[in-house]
């Protein structure tokens, strides 16, 4: 009777162990590959193949086949390099790029550099190329001119970058940093020019002055001689000038809120001539007689 029953049971177990069998043959024959990756296949028997898989559902045979995926998406790398200009300054520059792998010589990359392809590469060459371009400047000039040597250093380092199979989106430089001793030079060398300015302005002043009180004094020169000729010509000048003098006194005294008693000649007020003056006099004496 368990002899039957065994003999019975084995069939089904054998396709219990089948279907489990088939079940992880199925699991192990698909795999997946996300948006922004793509996938290439190592064999067993060929080693890695030069074929890539974009996303989805790919297949494969398992044991022999497994998939090696790559992060095909462009990714941030900031990397620091201290070098020296072409005037001896040592300058600390940061370089920020953007790279991803080309995705027709994924098979290569990972032959010959691996999966951290990015780590061995990139710090070696944007130290090369910094140091390269940066020889060519003063410190003075990777300032003024920052975008030429961005661009300058891109160029070369998308070139060096292709030798390694690797695509760069962006390069751009993020900081230029000086030394102390240089920094504190340049601001010394601000404050002189400053300087220099602010005397060449004084010395602008100065001359403008010189020119006012040129000019003045021609004026009053030329015044003076006007009212020497104005004189030598109407005798009644003078006169015409006590009274005008006399009237813009007469006026701010009348606006004055003080009373005062003064003399009319310390006020220039007394108007007569000198020749009515005299011949008051001379009536006067003869009334006496």
């Amino acid at each position: 009777m368990l002899n039957q029953l065994a003999s019975k049971g084995a069939p089904v177990v054998a396709g219990g162990v089948g279907l489990l069998g088939l079940g992880w043959v199925a699991q192990k024959s698909v795999y997946t590959v996300e948006p922004g990756h793509v996938a290439i296949k190592y064999s067993r028997m060929s080693g890695v193949g030069n074929e890539f898989y974009s996303p989805g559902l790919n297949f494969m045979l398992p044991w022999f086949e497994r998939p090696i995926v790559f992060d095909v998406r462009a990714r941030p790398h900031t990397m620091t390099s201290l070098t020296g200009s072409k005037d001896l300054q040592m300058v600390n520059i940061s370089l920020r790029a953007l790279a991803k792998p080309d995705e027709r010589k994924l098979a290569e990359i990972y032959r010959s550099l691996g999966m951290d392809y990015e780590e061995k590469v990139l710090p070696s060459i944007v130290n090369e190329v910094l140091k390269s371009v940066v020889a060519q400047y003063n410190a003075s000039a990777l300032v003024n001119q920052r975008d030429h040597v961005s661009r300058m250093i891109r160029q070369r380092l998308e070139e060096r970058a292709k030798d390694f199979h690797i695509l760069l989106d962006d390069v751009a430089i993020t900081h230029i940093n000086f030394s102390s001793a240089y920094e504190s030079a340049i601001e010394q060398k601000q404050v002189s020019q400053q300087n220099a300015e602010k005397a060449r302005y004084l010395v602008l002043k100065a001359q403008e002055e010189k020119k006012k009180c040129i000019i003045h004094a021609e004026g009053e020169r030329q015044s003076a001689q006007m009212i020497g000729q104005a004189i030598k010509n109407s005798p009644g000048f003078i006169e015409l000038r006590r009274i005008q003098v006399a009237k813009d006194i007469a006026t701010q005294l009348a606006k004055s809120n003080n009373r005062l008693v003064l003399s009319t000649e310390s006020l220039l007020l007394n108007l007569m001539t000198q020749s009515d003056q005299s011949s008051n006099t001379l009536s006067g004496d003869s009334k006496k007689k």
